[in-house]
């Protein structure tokens, strides 16, 4: 039985006009980000969209078709090419302005494509507002529809109009065999190609949240990497309240340093220090990266595995600093790291330094680490080196049945980076056992070079929706 392809559906229009917010509201998840300011989308997502409980579809948020700059040029660029790749377009202007002539002549070049068409007025946020969608029917679209994505509101007829074009899916077997010379969805292209392009532009603002223990050397780190006293430093556990962010330039990046509140075991937290604890964890919500500190003359405790599992719980790259290096107990280095690898497993993929913040023993080695880390972080792996890597492993340990049922991994893409996440599609995806997922992973590793960075894979039949929430190996 041949395979029932996805169509894929782009939303396009000028900036500012609701395109993140649709695309988050289609895929039930905020994902992409929105706000006010004109040019937010840059990083293209694309996700897998069920509607009607069998309609499944693949969904581009484009960028803003705006040509006030170079790098918004090359953007509007790559928002029309989407378009043309689609089965169906879905064209967005903000319904609290008036019909402009950018947007009338943009419209009439998609109708060219000759394909499924719609004109959504975004921002009718209320009955009385309905009556400027009128004045959006001058552009003769074939489907028009008022539409309020903030408040959820007039979505019925879209869904119905959707429905015309995107066909029911029938339950199929999916492929037994990855193929070496499959095509890449042209669509699938298209997200590479602005990936690429956006990589052009360098991402080189880099938030290091520094998260430990009281008393560990955070802010005595914070003062040697700044080359001067911005942070308290007391011997006294606790004396950081605030977090302190502080900004560097450094090998063409920003690195902007979270000096964290120390963190007490819970039930030694009192009054300030329990708000201290709060907003170090918000923090994190911000960091893409932590140097986790660690005192070099004490052994690692429980307390410092709920600090590490923060990381695990943000999914952010890590490096795992051996502060005091130079007072430690007469041990190896070696001896010192077996103990932490066996106490913070899940911390398998952080490198290891060790440093004495307060006589600045190998403190500048800090920064190359941690863009290094970064830009490990950000690496989007070409699909078809991504794929070259799976078959590889696939010939040197066959994918093990279930039971007597064949498993067979078709074929990988990597979906978003920071950390990078990467789909495995198979016709078993439930049974494709955790401990080969495991082998691909450090697979992956050992071909790309991850180090200090997690990795995200997730087992999926072709057509099913990605979530986000999976666990990282």
């Amino acid at each position: 039985m041949q395979e029932q392809t996805l169509k894929k559906v782009a939303i396009v229009g000028r900036p500012n006009v609701g395109k993140s917010s649709l695309f988050n509201r289609l895929a039930r998840q905020r994902d992409a980000i929105t706000s006010d300011m004109s040019g937010t989308t840059r990083d293209v997502k694309k996700r897998i969209v069920t509607i009607s409980g069998n309609r499944d579809f693949e969904v581009l948020d484009t960028g803003g078709i705006d040509y006030s700059s170079e790098l918004f040029t090359k953007v509007a660029e790559f928002s029309l090419r989407a378009a043309e790749e689609a089965d169906v377009i879905i064209y967005m202007v903000d319904g609290k302005t008036i019909p402009a002539e950018e947007d009338r002549e943009l419209f009439y070049k998609l109708q060219e494509m000759n394909k499924p068409l719609a004109l959504v007025v975004n921002k009718i946020d209320n009955d009385k507002e309905e009556e400027r969608y009128w004045e959006f029917l001058e552009f003769g679209a074939e489907a028009t529809f008022p539409m309020s994505v903030s408040h959820n509101r007039y979505f019925n007829d879209f869904y119905a109009w959707m429905e015309t074009h995107i066909p029911a899916i029938e339950e199929e077997e999916v492929g037994l065999e990855l193929e070496e010379d499959e095509e890449m969805d042209p669509f699938a292209k298209v997200v590479e190609q602005i990936h690429a392009e956006q990589e052009k532009v360098i991402d080189n603002k880099i938030r290091v949240a520094i998260i430990g223990r009281v008393n560990t050397g955070k802010s005595s780190l914070l003062n040697a990497l700044l080359g001067e006293e911005r942070s308290v430093v007391s011997d006294v556990a606790g004396t950081t309240i605030d977090p302190i962010d502080e900004m560097i330039e450094y090998d063409d990046h920003e690195v902007t340093f979270i000096d964290t509140a120390g963190i007490r075991k819970r039930s030694k937290i009192l009054g300030i220090e329990k708000y201290a604890l709060t907003r170090t964890t918000e923090m994190l919500k911000e960091a893409n990266l932590v140097i986790l500190m660690l005192d070099a003359t004490q052994q690692v405790s429980e307390l410092d595995e709920r600090v590490a599992g923060l990381i695990e719980e943000h999914k952010l790259a890590c490096l795992i600093v051996l502060n005091k290096w130079d007072i430690k107990e007469d041990r190896s280095y070696e001896e010192v790291v077996d103990d932490i690898r066996d106490e913070l497993k899940f911390l398998h993929y952080a490198p290891f330094l060790t440093i004495s913040a307060k006589t600045g023993l190998r403190v500048d080695k800090i920064l190359d680490q941690i863009v290094a880390i970064y830009k490990r972080y950000t690496y989007r792996i070409p699909t078809s080196d991504l794929n070259d890597t799976l078959r590889a492993a696939i010939r040197r340990h066959h994918v093990p049945s279930h039971n007597g049922a064949v498993v067979n991994i078709k074929f990988a893409t990597q979906y978003e980076t920071k950390p990078p996440k990467i789909a495995l599609i198979t016709n078993r995806p439930e049974f494709l056992h955790f401990t080969y997922i495991r082998y691909l992973a450090n697979f992956f590793r050992n071909k790309f070079d991850f180090e200090g960075v997690p990795l995200d894979i997730v087992a999926r039949k072709r057509g099913q929706r990605i979530d986000d929430d999976e666990d990282y190996i």
